[in-house]
Parts: structure tokens; C-alpha cells; sequence
């Protein structure tokens, strides 16, 4: 082999590209940004647009709806769906995956500003985002103080750490939520407003008039300029009073006149409590593609700035930070990858049972890692919990061929070669299986690199950096290893005697050696022989292993991933419709006293109302529990002492969120069903009926609906005669109610910091509280009075009837048609798979009217389509591993031999799974894959000795036997060190190992069946191929004598030894 004599005739030359991969990965190391996950998340483009006063239905109707059809066509687009709330619309595009979303939002930017004026015109101007406001944060901090009034607090939070935190590179926005927004408000007195017959309008038109600053031109005198300008800017917020409206009688009506001036503050729809004090919360949101340790840690480092400027009794606390986690998660990982490698260590020393030759093999392990960090930087891969996992699970596969190379040449050592010839002797032996093996392992994870959705987003960097790092322990093997194997003789090689041995661990070394030699080597060519005369039983065995395994798989279950205690949850809840803030306040202070009594929760965080579509109905208690090591009991334990706990808490609608991840956001529920359908009223029966059947599915966890039920209103019914009599029309009613129930902007007030606030216009609370104070309001009308010839005040009650009425609190659609989401989770022992085939046999049996479906999405909709994805890349993993067995062994048909013991792994993992109380699921799904190269590469070992003996006279049984004498020992080690490689890794250790532990189980338990099952179905496969191509070969009458592996020259039909 060309790389193994360089390297033995140049031992510097191969030092140095040893030490050169291990500077290029130091150096790419500390480069690599941080993060928990690869970022998979689909690109979002999200307008959002406010229309204050406006009903959800005005909104749907006059906002969402044209702004859906006209982005509809935006290039890449996966799904539009659209939310209508009071007073806001929020449409929001979802691309596809490795869609350019810059493009898109420039897309989308110019596709609103086309219809922008089919639109309102009292909208504000749409605001088009490159992330979902929505999406749960990556930080909360909260503004908290003993001292300070919550509107001071709130200046602050607006003013200067909100502003901060939005500076820094990767913040996507801020929501502040709970404070109190300074607002000067001009409270209008309509008793007054009718004396004086002055109208809404007219006062919102004087303010906006009076405070102003008007440039006027420039003077110009010798030669110098001076620019004019009129300052007409109110600097006191008292100086409102004194702005002139208009004149009556030769007397000026001053807003003074009319109503107060208030320097005071929004009507509030938000609150957040930090424990039991009232605080301002500011939710840190990131933009898509960035990288979430460092904006948490940059937004740290701004908090520790601000802490020195603000004042002393003013506090920042960080309440939530995802940051934590990712670090804690990647530390664990770290621990089982050092962990798996000293054990991978231990063992190969018991077998070599030479500290110079686990020296020698061991050294592939920190250069191939090492040199990985090298392929992921310049791939531009993050160090995340998929790339640590992937050489978490390489360890193994690292050392294997190194440990193959390394037993070859101390084998041809100790048949008497000299150091020099038995490397190059036992290297170049072994070569062309190893170079098999590795390719046959890395031909399972190219496909699992490139397959398609969300699952190949996420495990692309996976696939990629093992197989990155398995070319270069290759590379390494046929280097390194036979380098050092040729400069560096092992002086233990030959000196096995526990007798003259006083190392303690290399006597039981030894010992364990001696035992393996006469115990498991001697004894498997006899039990090989036994199962080669009985080729029927073991093949009835191995299909046998086989059913069973298929009979598990419904036992197991599926869902999408695994479940983890992150030592945190969120109970999300709501209030009935038309709940006054204050109320859901103080339910969600409730849950929190209750929550703050169980000794395993450390501190809870109340949010109500906070973010873009935040309702005073809808809130949330974010609940941090104590460190695993510090309570008796699990997440999953705790969750459901909760609920039952929830059920009797009244006034509340509550369900229990998990721990936010890439693969399952926290801010929905696994299990979401969209009902959809043309009209609405029958949607929401259709709807019902679709919740109420969820409710009954076993393992349905808290179904709850989009459709929050209908909230209280006062509709205005206007008499279009009496209106046309008194000089009335429906717009100037509308124009007059609005402002003075909802609070219209009139102007803008700078406080001397240069921080600007709102000036409305509106009646006072006392005014505002039944269907008799809007039937008192008056509304100018285009009569003239007689007397005075002002415009006549018609009181609204007069032509209009103001009646109570209800009207949708929300409004869903998505690709351009209503829907109802319902939600729902899946109790602990329950695969979210199996509740939503469940969900779906009780729809199906329900029936849904024609025109109505139900359309499947969150975690099931991924779930479907990982299956698929999945299939594709194990058959393509099976072609690609044929294609490399053909090629090696020169045949079609001695792959066979191999490749029918590939399902033989099954078993193990089904059994594995079941003993753990797992079930199938995105990881072991990946682990099933990966086995294939695994199972593989100790068929390839077997197959090309046999092979080779054949070709030295022997016949296939012989072959066999002698080859399964001398491979047992790398077979068995390969195996052995890649299952104490993995243990860390399914034992969950550490934080969140919960989530990767499945994929190390599946791979341990297909492991130790796989390896027990190939050692006797390969050879007797591979005997039946060879006994069935001679029969084949007799019939023709053209039956050889010959064993050699190649077919004669013109001979049509392939063998066993082909």
C-alpha cells in the first residue's frame, strides 16, 4: 500500500501531516461560533400592521385578507397563514427551507408597498420582519425596583435598555412586557365638548396643528444666511390646556375648555410579576441565522454595562435564558465524548495488552477528532449538539480501523517478521478490507447528510463531520499506525506469561487475553462448524430474530423526539373572554403561589398579555425547577402532578408547555390539527366537535382551540334615515367614536431627553364603562344652527341604537381559508406518534361535512415526513453499501452474503428500546442507519480473509473457519470499543442527554445482537451462495473446481466467490 510505505520510509514526512492536521483543527476550534442546535428553522417573513379600535373581523377583512393574496406569489413560499386580533395583523410567510430570506423580505416589502393603498388609510404603515415575534425568547430580563413607580420603570425599559438590547448584532426585537407607557392623554369632557359644539375631530386637529415646528425659509444678509423657523413645539405637557381649538363668540375655546390634560400613562394590557413583585419584563428576541449563545452573551455583557449606569435601587434580572442551557447541554456532551474515549482506551489496551500498541492505535482518536474541527470550519459548521454528538458516536468508528491495522501487523510480528516487514506485510494485508469497511460506513452517513426537510437540515452537519472524521482516521490508519508500528517495536509483543508479569493491570491483561484466546476464539470455530452444518436452523433463527423485532416495533411507539427534562416548563392559560387584565393577573399569581409551594420549583415568572398578539386574557407562568441532583422527582413526574393540580384551579384554562428546542419550539404543543373550512359559524361547530373528540383519545394531554370564544362588544346599529335627517353618515360616526373609546393619536410630545411619546385623544375612564355613556356621545352633523350658525351636536343615541352584541376574539387563516387550530400534548408513556394516529382514526370516524378537513402540523407533520425521508436514505444507504461490496469482492453475489444480515441488528435495538422504556423516534431512527455500516464492516472482515484463503487453495469451509479464527479478536474489539465508546452516551448523563441517549441505546443493543448474529449467518449465507452457484454451474454442466473468488474468464453466471 503506496500511503503505508511512504509513511515507513518517511517517518518525519508522516509526523508532520499528523501535526499539521492537529494545528488546522486547534486553530479552526477556537473559531467555531457556539451554538445548541444547527439552525433549521424555516425562514420566516412576517408583516405585521396596526389598525387601532379595528374588530378582528375589520382586521380579516380590510388588512389580512388583501395582504395574503398579494404574497401569495412570493417565490419559495411553503405556507402563508394569517392572525387577526383587535387592532393588529399579523401575516406571516413561511419559506422554504434554504430559501433566501433577505430576498424574500424585499419581495414581500415591495408587494405591500404595491397595495398599500387598497388598504385603510388609517392603518399604520405595515412593518415587514426576518423573524416571528411570536417565537419564544432566547433571553427575558427583568427591570425591577423597591422604589420606583412602574412608570418610571417603564421609561427606562423603553428608553434605554430596550434600545441597548436592540443595537446588538443578532437581536431581532424586543417585547417589553408589563409596563406602563407614558402617554399624555387630552380626556374629553362631552358635556363640555357639546356647550361649546366643538367636535373630536376638531380638538385632534388643533393639536396636531399647534405642535409644530415649521421651517421658513432663510435671510440673507452680507454675505451670511440665517435659516427661519417657527417653534411651535409644546415643551411642558401642561402647555396642552392652553392650545386654542377654535373661537366662539369672540372668545377662544382652549382643550382646557373641553377636558384635563394627563400626563399619566396607556390603559395597561400587559403585567409581569418576577415572584410576587410587579416588574418590566424584556423579551429578547434573535433574528433567524444567528447565533444564540453569542447574542445571549453579548446581551449579558450590555446588562453588566447597564447595571453601572442606572440607578442603585433599579435591578436587571435575567429570568430565562436558553444560553444556559445550550452550554450545559454542550458541556455534557464534551464529558461523554472524553468519557466514551477513555473507555474505547481501556479496552483496547485489555486486548493488545501493550501500552505501546493502545498507544499507537489510540493516537488516531485525538487526531481525527481533532482534525474534524477542521472539515466543520470549513464548512462553516457551529460546535452544537449535533457535531459533538457525531464524534461522540464516531469514537468507535475512529479507532476501528486503526485497531484492525495494528492487530494485523502484531499478528505478522508474532508469526516472526521483523518490525519493518510486518508493518508493511500486515498493512498492506488488511488494507483493501479497512478501505472497504470505512467507505461502507461513510456510504450510510452520505445519505443521512443530504436527506430532505427539516430532519436532513438538522442532521447534515451530523453527517458530515463523521464522515469527515472517519477519512481521516483512514487516512490515519494507513500512516501513522504503520509508521510508528515500524520505528517503534513493541517489546511486550510475544511475552505473555502471567508468571513473569508484576504490572498488576498487564496481568489481568494478559489473563484476560489468555482466557479470549482458549475460551472464545477456540470455542467460536466450533460452534461455526456446528452452525455450518446446520445452515437451515440458523437462517431460521436469524428470520426468526427478525419477525420478532417487526413484533416489537408497535410496542415501542414513535414520536418525533424524545422528551427532556430541561429543568424548566411553562404553564400557558387563559381567562374567558372579555376578562379585564386585572383579573388574569391575578389567576396567573394564583398558579404561581401554588407552583412556588412545590419544594422542587426554584422561582416563577408571570407574563400576562406580552408580545404582538397578547391578549389581558392570555397569559403564562414561566416556572424554573431545581437542579436535577437537588429534587427527588423528574420533569415528567412533575408535569403531571400539575395538571391534576390545574384542573382545580378555577376561572383558567391551562396547559403545560415543555422545554423550547429546534426541534420542538416551546411555544406550541406537539400535536397541532388545523380545522379548516369555508364559513365560519359552522367552522366553530366543526371545530368544537373535532376538540371534544381529541378530549377522548387515549394519551391526549390538554386539548385546547384557537377559537377562544367570542368576547363582548356594544354594537352601534346606526338608523340610516334618522341619520340622514340629522346630517349624519356612517364615517363621521365612526370617526367621532374612535378616537375617544380607543384613544387616537393626535401628535407627538418630546420629552427634554429627546424621548418620544403619544398625545391622544379620549373620554376618561368614568366615561367609558356602558352602552349609556357611548349613546351620550356627541356627534357633529352637517346642520347648521340657526342662532349661532355652528355645526348641530346630535347625541349618538338619537340615531343610533347601542346594543350588547359578541364578535370573534381571533381570526386564523392559512392558505387563504379559515381555520380553527386545535393543540393538544401527549401524556408521559405516550408516543406523540401513536396519539396523533389515534387523533386521526377518531376524525375519520367522527366524519367531517364536504368542504371541512383537518390538516396535521407541529411535531406530527415533522414526524410524517422524517419517516419518508428516513426510507429514502436507507435504501439508499443499502445501494451504496452493495455498490462498495461489489467492487471489493469482485461479485454480485457475495454481498448477499452481508448484506442479508443487515435487518439482524433489529432485534437488538428493539429489545434495547424496550428494556429502557424508549421508543422510536427521530435519533433512533438515525442509530438504525448507522448500524447498517456497522454491521457491515465485521461481514467485510470476515468475507475477505475467507476470500483470501480461498485463493491459497483452501475450500469455502475451511476458509471459513480459518477465518474465523483470526478475525474474531478485531471483530470482537471493533465492537467492544464502539459499545464503551457509546455507554456514555446512553446512560444520560448529563443535561439533556435525554434526547441523544435513545440513539446510543438503539446503537448498543444492534451492536451486541448484530455482531453475535453475523458471526454465524454471514458464513453460512456465503456457504449457501457458494453451494448454490455450483449447483447453478452443475445443472449447466459447467461446474469449476476451481475456489479462486473470480469467475473464469466467459463465464456468464457470478459466484459466491465472484
Amino acid at each position: 500500500m503506496i500511503l503505508a510505505d511512504v509513511s515507513i520510509r518517511r517517518p518525519v514526512f508522516a509526523t508532520m501531516m499528523m501535526v499539521t492536521l492537529v494545528v488546522l483543527g486547534v486553530v479552526s476550534y477556537g473559531r467555531l461560533a457556539i451554538d445548541e442546535y444547527p439552525d433549521v428553522t424555516y425562514p420566516v417573513v412576517l408583516t405585521q400592521t396596526a389598525y387601532p379600535g379595528a374588530s378582528p373581523e375589520v382586521v380579516m377583512r380590510e388588512v389580512s385578507k388583501p395582504i395574503e393574496e398579494a404574497l401569495n406569489t412570493v417565490q419559495g413560499i411553503r405556507e402563508v397563514t394569517s392572525t387577526s386580533l383587535e387592532g393588529s395583523s399579523l401575516v406571516r410567510l413561511q419559506m422554504e427551507l434554504g430559501a433566501d430570506v433577505m430576498a424574500a423580505q424585499q419581495e414581500v416589502s415591495a408587494k405591500v408597498a404595491r397595495i398599500r393603498r387598497q388598504l385603510p388609510p388609517t392603518i399604520e404603515d405595515p412593518i415587514v420582519l426576518r423573524f416571528d415575534p411570536n417565537d419564544r425568547p432566547i433571553m427575558s430580563v427583568a427591570l425591577t425596583s423597591a422604589e420606583r413607580p412602574l412608570k418610571e420603570l417603564t421609561n427606562l425599559a423603553d428608553e434605554v435598555v430596550s434600545t441597548r438590547f436592540e443595537s446588538i448584532p443578532g437581536v431581532g426585537g424586543v417585547n417589553v412586557v408589563g409596563g406602563a407607557t407614558r402617554q399624555i392623554q387630552v380626556q374629553l369632557d362631552p358635556q363640555r365638548m357639546r356647550a361649546y359644539n366643538v367636535s373630536p375631530p376638531e380638538v385632534m386637529a388643533a393639536l396636531d396643528r399647534e405642535n409644530r415646528e415649521v421651517p421658513a425659509g432663510r435671510v440673507r444678509r452680507n454675505g451670511s444666511e440665517r435659516l427661519v423657523r417657527v417653534t411651535g413645539r409644546i415643551v411642558d405637557p401642561a402647555r396642552f390646556a392652553d392650545i386654542t381649538v377654535d373661537v366662539r363668540n369672540g372668545a377662544p375655546v382652549r382643550i382646557g375648555d373641553l377636558g384635563t390634560v394627563v400626563d399619566g400613562t396607556a390603559d395597561q394590557r400587559s403585567a409581569s410579576f418576577l415572584g410576587r413583585t410587579p416588574a418590566v419584563a424584556l423579551d429578547v428576541l434573535k433574528i433567524s441565522g444567528s447565533n444564540t449563545v453569542e447574542v445571549a452573551d453579548k446581551v449579558r455583557g450590555v446588562i453588566g454595562e447597564l447595571e453601572k449606569s442606572l440607578p442603585g435601587d433599579v435591578k436587571l434580572t435575567v429570568i430565562r435564558d436558553d444560553s444556559q442551557r445550550i452550554r450545559e447541554s454542550l458541556d455534557s456532551v464534551e464529558h461523554e465524548l472524553v468519557l466514551g474515549a477513555i473507555l474505547c482506551v481501556v479496552i483496547i489496551y485489555f486486548f493488545l495488552n501493550s501500552w505501546r500498541s493502545t498507544i499507537i492505535t489510540g493516537l488516531a482518536l485525538p487526531i481525527s477528532m481533532i482534525s474534524a474541527f477542521f472539515a466543520m470550519w470549513l464548512f462553516g459548521f457551529t460546535l452544537n449538539t449535533m457535531t459533538l454528538l457525531a464524534l461522540s458516536l464516531a469514537i468507535g468508528l475512529l479507532i476501528d480501523d486503526a485497531i484492525v491495522v495494528r492487530e494485523n501487523i502484531v499478528r505478522h510480528v508474532e508469526m516472526g517478521k521483523d518490525h519493518h516487514r510486518a508493518a508493511q506485510e500486515g498493512t498492506s494485508e488488511i488494507g483493501l478490507a479497512v478501505f472497504a469497511t470505512t467507505m461502507a460506513v461513510i456510504a450510510v452517513f452520505i445519505p443521512v447528510a443530504f436527506m430532505g426537510g427539516m430532519i436532513g437540515k438538522i442532521f447534515f452537519q451530523f453527517g458530515v463531520t463523521v464522515t469527515a472524521a472517519v477519512l481521516v482516521s483512514l487516512f490515519v490508519s494507513f500512516t501513522l499506525d504503520p509508521m510508528l508500528s515500524s520505528v517503534w517495536p513493541d517489546p511486550e509483543i510475544g511475552h505473555h506469561d502471567p508468571a513473569t508479569i508484576r504490572n498488576p493491570v498487564r496481568k489481568v491483561a494478559t489473563l484476560f487475553n489468555r482466557w479470549f484466546d482458549d475460551r472464545v476464539a477456540g470455542a467460536y470455530p466450533r460452534a461455526l462448524a456446528w452452525a455450518l452444518s446446520h445452515r437451515g436452523l440458523v437462517m431460521g433463527g436469524a428470520a426468526a430474530s427478525v419477525v420478532v423485532a417487526m413484533l416489537l416495533v408497535p410496542r415501542l411507539g414513535f414520536t418525533w423526539m424524545p422528551d427532556v427534562d430541561g429543568s424548566e416548563f411553562t404553564i400557558q392559560y387563559r381567562t374567558a373572554p372579555g376578562s379585564a387584565i386585572d383579573y388574569t393577573v391575578g389567576r396567573g399569581r394564583a398558579l404561581a403561589a401554588m407552583m412556588e409551594r412545590r419544594p422542587e420549583v426554584e422561582y416563577t415568572y408571570v407574563s400576562v398579555g406580552g408580545g404582538f398578539r397578547g391578549t389581558p386574557t392570555n397569559g403564562s407562568v414561566f416556572v424554573r425547577l431545581r437542579p436535577k441532583d437537588e429534587r427527588a422527582k423528574d420533569l415528567f413526574t412533575i408535569q403531571t402532578e400539575v395538571r391534576g393540580m390545574l384542573r382545580g384551579v378555577p376561572g383558567v384554562r391551562a396547559n403545560i408547555i415543555g422545554t423550547s428546542s429546534i426541534f420542538s419550539p416551546g411555544s406550541r404543543q406537539p400535536i397541532q390539527v388545523n380545522v379548516q373550512g369555508p364559513e365560519p359559524s359552522r367552522l366553530k361547530l366543526i371545530a368544537a366537535q373535532v376538540l371534544e373528540t381529541m378530549a377522548k383519545v387515549p394519551g391526549v394531554a390538554e386539548p385546547t382551540s384557537s377559537d377562544e370564544g367570542d368576547i363582548p362588544q356594544l354594537d352601534v346599529q346606526v338608523d340610516r334615515e334618522a341619520a340622514w335627517a340629522a346630517g349624519l353618515g356612517i364615517g363621521s360616526i365612526g370617526q367621532t367614536i374612535q378616537p375617544l373609546f380607543t384613544g387616537q393619536r393626535a401628535t407627538r410630545w418630546e420629552d427634554p431627553q429627546g424621548y418620544s411619546h403619544d398625545v391622544v385623544v379620549i373620554y376618561p375612564d368614568s366615561l367609558r364603562r356602558s352602552a349609556e355613556d357611548v349613546g351620550l356621545l356627541p356627534v357633529p352633523g352637517t346642520g347648521r344652527d340657526a342662532a349661532t350658525g355652528l355645526p348641530v351636536m346630535v347625541p349618538l343615541g338619537q340615531v343610533a341604537t347601542v346594543r350588547a352584541g359578541v364578535g370573534p376574539q381571533v381570526i386564523e387563516r392559512a392558505s387563504l381559508e379559515r381555520q380553527v387550530t386545535i393543540s393538544a400534548g401527549a401524556l408521559p408513556g405516550f408516543g406523540v406518534g401513536d396519539v396523533a394516529t389515534g387523533v386521526q382514526r377518531a376524525i375519520d370516524a367522527q366524519g367531517l361535512p364536504p368542504g371541512y378537513r383537518t390538516v396535521f402540523r407541529g411535531d406530527v407533520q415533522n414526524l410524517n415526513e422524517t419517516k419518508g425521508y428516513v426510507g429514502e436514505a436507507l435504501l439508499l444507504a443499502v445501494v451504496f453499501i452493495y455498490l462498495i461490496l461489489a467492487s471489493l469482492f469482485g461479485s454480485f453475489l457475495q454481498p448477499l452474503a452481508i448484506m442479508l444480515s443487515l435487518p439482524l441488528s433489529f432485534i437488538g435495538v428493539a429489545v434495547a428500546l424496550l428494556l429502557t422504556k424508549g421508543n422510536l423516534n427521530v435519533m433512533t431512527m438515525i442509530g438504525i442507519i448507522m448500524l447498517l455500516g456497522l454491521v457491515t464492516k465485521n461481514g467485510i472482515l470476515l468475507v475477505d480473509f475467507a476470500n483470501q484463503r480461498r485463493e491459497e487453495g483452501d475450500d469455502v469451509r475451511t476458509a471459513l473457519l480459518t477465518a474465523a479464527r483470526i478475525r474474531l479478536r478485531p471483530i470482537i474489539m471493533t465492537t467492544v470499543a464502539m459499545i464503551a465508546g457509546m455507554l456514555p452516551l446512553a446512560f444520560a448523563l448529563g443535561a439533556g442527554a435525554e434526547q441523544r441517549a435513545p440513539m446510543g441505546r438503539a446503537v448498543v443493543g444492534g451492536l451486541i445482537t448484530s455482531t453475535l448474529l453475523t458471526l454465524f449467518v454471514v458464513p453460512a449465507v456465503y456457504s449457501l451462495l457458494d453451494d448454490a452457484v455450483a449447483w447453478v454451474r452443475r445443472r449447466r454442466g459447467t461446474a469449476t473446481s476451481s475456489p479462486a473468488p473470480s469467475a473464469p474468464p466467459g463465464d456468464a453466471v457470478p459466484v459466491a466467490g465472484d
